[in-house]
C-alpha cells in the first residue's frame, strides 16, 4: 500500500480534459444523421387538452414527426415500469400518456426535425386548446389539506418519547416558532439532455445527463421492453446535477421513444425554462417547540413539517430527524405531513431534508440560547448527545466537539459581544452566528472491476458517476494506493452501463460505496499477484502471506525486510501473464448495524449589514468538518466550499417564485433566479477535523458532498439577527423582509 497517495491533495485527473474542452457531455457527442427534438410545454397548470393541431408544424421544412398523446407508440402499462431507483411512492409521471395536464410546463408534444432550429420553430406552430381546471399551487393556503402519507420515501418521523406536552408547559425557557423556506431549483449549468443513437443492429446507445447510468438503463428498458444489450447508457461527464439527475427526466423518455419509432438517432436538450418544469427542493413549513430549564437543559422538543408534493407521488424527506441526532432530550414528538399541489413531484436536492430540517432547528436553538441567556455554542455542548436517539445506537465516530472547538478558535468566537446590534464596522452592523450540521454516512452495495496489464498499468471501472465531485480522482487514488502504483499509471472508468453495478451517485455515499469496492478489487488483484510470485525461483515471498507484504513503488515488498522486493511487471513477465483481472462486489458489513454513522460540522459566520440599505454581505465563514478519513483534501475542500456557497444562496438569494394565479414558476431563468456570484463570496475557511472511524466502511471515509451546505443558512440567519436584532424566519432573507 502506497500511503503517500491518499490523504494528500492531488489535482483532478479529469481536470485538463474539462478546462481544454475535451470532456464530452451528454449533448455534445457527434452522431451522424442526428435528428433534433424540441418539447412543447403546457401553458396551463391543470386541465385537459381538448385538441392539439400539428398540421402546420408538420409542413415546416425538415420536420420529420410531431409526437403527442394521440400518436405516441405503445409503452409499458403498469406504474412499476416507470418507477426508478429514486422514485417516491405513487404513480410516476408518464410523458404524453393522455390528454390530462397535471402541472404547468408539462411536456405535451415533441417536435422532431433535421435541425434544432427547425424543431424549435415548428414547436411554436403547434396549436393547443385546453379545458382548464382550477389548480392548487399555494402551500400556505392549503395547509388544512395536509395529510400523513401511507408510506414515506425514506423513513417515517421518529417515534414520540416521553410527555412532550407536559414538559413544554412546565419548561422555564420556551421557544415556539414557525419557519419557512420557498421552493428551490437545482439549476446546474448543463441542461438535461439525451441523445438516443440508433445503431445499425437496431440497438440504442444513449448519451444521458444522469447521476446513474444503470438507473437510466433500467428505466428505459422497463418502459420500452429493451434488454441491457439493446440499450447501453453512457455519461462520462456531468455538468453539475445536485440531485436533478437522480431520477430519469422526461427528455430521456422522449428521445428514446422517438428514436425507436423513427429508427433514427434523436437528440433532445431541455431549455433553461424547461429545467423549471420538473423536480425541485420542496417549499416547507416547519413548526418547532423547544423547552428548557433555566440553565439550558432541553426538557421538551417538538418538530413538525408541512412540505409540498405532487398529486401523483408522495415525496418526502428526512426533515424532522435531526434533533435526535444532535441534542439529548427525553420528551420529544415529531410529525411530517404532505400537502399535494398541482406541481411536478419535488426531487432530492443537495442534502435533502437535512438542509431543511437543520435550518429550522438551528435557528430555534439560537433563539433558545438567547432566551436562556447562554452562548449558542455552550447551549449545544450542554445538550450534546453521545448516541443517535432515532435508533438508540452509539455513533460510529463523532468529533463534533472538536469541530466546535477548532472552528470557534479559528473564527475568534470568544471576542463576540452577545447583544444584538452591539458590533459595528463603520456604517455596517456586524453579526456573528453559528450552527451545527449533520448528515448520514451511508454505504451502499457496489461493484468494481480491475484490470492490471503487463506494462504495469491499472484500469479500474464501475458504473458510477462524477458530477463534479472528484470521483475520477479519488477512485484513482484509492486504486493506486492499494497496489502501490503511481497515480499516473491508474485509469478509472465510469459513466457506462456496461460497467459493474454502482448505486445512484448521491447521498454522499459514492466514496464509501464505490471506493470500498475499488479497494477490495485491487486487493484481490494484489493477492493474485502474490500467489503468482510465490512460485518464482528464489522468490522472497515463497511463504509470505498477504498481511506480511506491502505494495509500494510498483513493487511487492516484505514488510519485515523491504529490501526483499520484486517489481510487479517483472512478476507478470516471468509468469507470462498478459493481464490480471478481478471483479468484486462490496456491501456494508453486518457489524455496521451496531452503529449510527454520521458526518458532523460546525459553521461560524460573520455578516455585515448596511444599516441604511439593509444589504447583507457574508464576509467570513469558518466550517469545521468531521468526515472520517479524507482521501483528497483538495477535492474535499472544493466540496465544502461549494456547499457553503450553496448555503449562502439558500439564505440570501435562491427562490423559485410561484405565481399562484398561473400555477407556474415565473423566474425560470438565470437572470431572475438569483444565485451567489463571485462578488457575493468572501473568505471561506475549511477545517477538516481528524476523525478515525473503524466501523463506517472499509476505507473509513464518510462522504462530504452534502455536509458542507447543512447548517450554513441557519448560521447566516443567526448572524443577521445578531447584527440587526431582527429575526427572519422566512428564507431567503431579502431586503424587503429585513427593512
Amino acid at each position: 500500500m502506497n500511503k503517500d497517495i491518499t490523504g494528500k491533495s492531488a489535482n483532478r485527473v479529469d481536470g485538463k480534459a474539462k478546462v481544454t474542452g475535451q470532456a464530452t457531455y451528454a449533448a455534445e457527442f457527434a452522431i451522424p444523421a442526428l435528428l433534433h427534438g424540441f418539447v412543447v410545454s403546457s401553458e396551463i397548470a391543470k386541465g385537459k387538452i381538448e385538441s392539439i393541431d400539428v398540421a402546420e408544424a408538420l409542413q415546416v421544412e425538415g420536420v420529420v414527426q410531431v409526437f403527442t398523446h394521440e400518436n405516441r407508440p405503445q409503452t409499458a402499462w403498469f406504474d412499476k415500469s416507470y418507477q426508478d431507483e429514486d422514485s417516491p411512492p405513487g404513480s410516476p409521471f408518464r410523458p404524453l400518456h393522455n390528454n390530462e395536464v397535471l402541472f404547468s410546463q408539462q411536456p405535451i408534444a415533441l417536435v422532431v426535425a433535421e435541425t434544432f432550429e427547425q424543431a424549435r420553430y415548428a414547436a411554436i406552430l403547434v396549436k393547443v386548446k385546453y379545458q382548464e381546471a382550477p389548480h392548487t399551487t399555494d402551500l400556505q393556503a392549503n395547509r388544512d389539506q395536509a395529510y400523513v402519507p401511507p408510506k414515506y420515501k425514506s423513513q417515517p418521523p421518529p417515534e414520540k418519547r416521553g410527555d412532550v406536552e407536559t414538559a413544554f408547559a412546565n419548561a422555564a425557557v420556551k421557544v415556539e416558532q414557525e419557519y419557512f423556506h420557498t421552493a428551490e431549483h437545482h439549476n446546474p449549468i448543463e441542461m438535461h439532455a439525451s441523445i438516443a443513437a440508433w445503431e445499425e443492429d437496431g440497438t440504442l446507445t444513449v448519451y444521458d445527463k444522469t447521476q446513474s447510468v444503470k438507473n437510466s438503463q433500467k428505466y428505459i428498458s422497463q418502459i420500452f421492453g429493451l434488454s441491457e444489450k439493446e440499450a447501453r447508457v453512457i455519461s462520462p461527464y456531468v455538468g453539475g446535477a445536485f440531485g436533478s439527475g437522480l431520477r430519469p427526466q422526461y427528455q430521456l423518455f422522449l428521445a428514446v421513444m422517438a428514436a425507436l419509432e423513427l429508427k433514427r438517432s434523436v437528440k433532445l436538450v431541455l431549455t433553461r425554462q424547461q429545467m423549471f418544469s420538473f423536480g425541485h427542493r420542496p417549499a416547507t413549513i416547519q413548526r418547532l417547540q423547544l423547552g428548557a430549564s433555566t440553565d439550558g437543559n432541553l426538557e421538551a422538543a417538538r418538530h413538525e413539517a408541512y412540505a409540498e408534493t405532487s398529486k401523483f407521488e408522495d415525496y418526502s424527506e428526512n426533515v424532522v430527524v435531526w434533533q435526535n441526532v444532535l441534542y439529548q432530550c427525553d420528551n420529544v414528538a415529531f410529525s411530517h405531513q404532505l400537502i399535494g399541489l398541482d406541481v411536478y413531484t419535488p426531487l432530492d436536492m443537495r442534502a435533502p431534508g437535512g438542509v431543511t430540517g437543520l435550518y429550522a432547528l438551528e435557528i430555534a436553538m439560537d433563539e433558545l440560547a438567547i432566551a436562556a441567556n447562554l452562548d449558542p455554542v455552550s447551549l449545544r455542548l450542554k445538550n450534546y448527545t453521545e448516541k443517535d436517539q432515532n435508533k438508540d445506537l452509539p455513533f460510529s465516530s463523532k468529533e463534533l466537539k472538536a469541530c466546535y472547538q477548532q472552528a470557534a478558535e479559528r473564527f475568534g468566537w470568544d471576542k463576540r459581544s452577545p447583544a444584538p446590534r452591539s458590533m459595528r464596522d463603520g456604517h455596517n452592523l456586524v453579526g456573528w452566528g453559528m450552527a451545527t450540521g449533520a448528515w448520514e454516512a451511508k454505504q451502499q452495495e457496489s461493484a468494481a472491476k480491475a484490470l492490471l496489464t503487463l506494462d504495469g498499468k491499472l484500469t479500474v471501472s464501475s458504473a458510477t458517476a462524477d458530477i463534479g465531485t472528484g470521483t475520477y480522482t479519488v477512485m484513482s487514488q484509492l486504486a493506486a494506493e492499494a497496489l502501490g502504483l503511481p497515480l499516473e499509471d491508474v485509469t478509472f472508468k465510469l459513466g457506462d452501463s456496461s460497467l459493474p453495478e454502482a448505486p445512484l451517485e448521491g447521498g454522499s455515499w459514492t466514496v464509501a460505496s464505490v471506493g470500498s469496492a475499488v479497494k477490495l478489487v485491487c486487493e484481490a488483484v494484489g493477492e493474485k499477484l502474490l500467489k503468482f510470485s510465490r512460485k518464482l525461483p528464489g522468490s522472497p515471498f515463497a511463504t509470505a502471506s498477504l498481511e506480511e507484504v506491502l505494495f509500494e513503488e510498483g513493487q511487492i515488498k516484505l514488510k519485515s525486510d523491504p529490501a526483499q522486493a520484486m517489481a510487479i511487471v517483472d512478476i507478470m513477465r516471468q509468469r507470462e501473464l498478459h493481464f490480471i483481472e478481478e471483479e468484486v462486489s462490496s456491501k456494508p458489513a453486518p457489524g455496521q448495524k451496531k452503529y449510527a454513522p454520521y458526518t458532523h460540522s460546525a459553521v461560524f459566520v460573520e455578516v455585515k449589514v448596511d444599516e441604511d440599505l439593509g444589504t447583507i454581505k457574508v464576509t467570513r465563514v469558518v466550517s469545521a468538518i468531521a468526515g472520517g478519513r479524507v482521501i483528497n483534501p483538495k477535492t474535499a475542500r472544493s466540496q465544502i466550499l461549494g456547499g457553503v456557497v450553496w448555503g449562502i444562496g439558500m439564505a440570501l438569494h435562491e427562490e423559485s417564485f410561484m405565481d399562484n394565479n398561473f400555477g407556474r414558476f415565473i423566474n425560470h431563468n438565470l437572470a431572475e433566479y438569483h444565485v451567489p456570484v463571485n462578488a457575493d463570496i468572501h473568505d471561506i475557511d475549511v477545517i477538516f477535523v481528524e476523525e478515525h472511524d473503524e466501523h463506517v466502511n472499509p476505507i473509513g471515509a464518510k462522504g462530504l458532498g452534502e455536509i458542507g451546505v447543512v447548517g450554513v443558512a441557519a448560521a447566516i440567519s443567526n448572524a443577521v439577527f445578531h447584527a440587526t436584532g431582527k429575526r427572519i424566519r422566512n428564507l431567503p432573507i431579502t431586503l424587503d423582509k429585513l427593512l
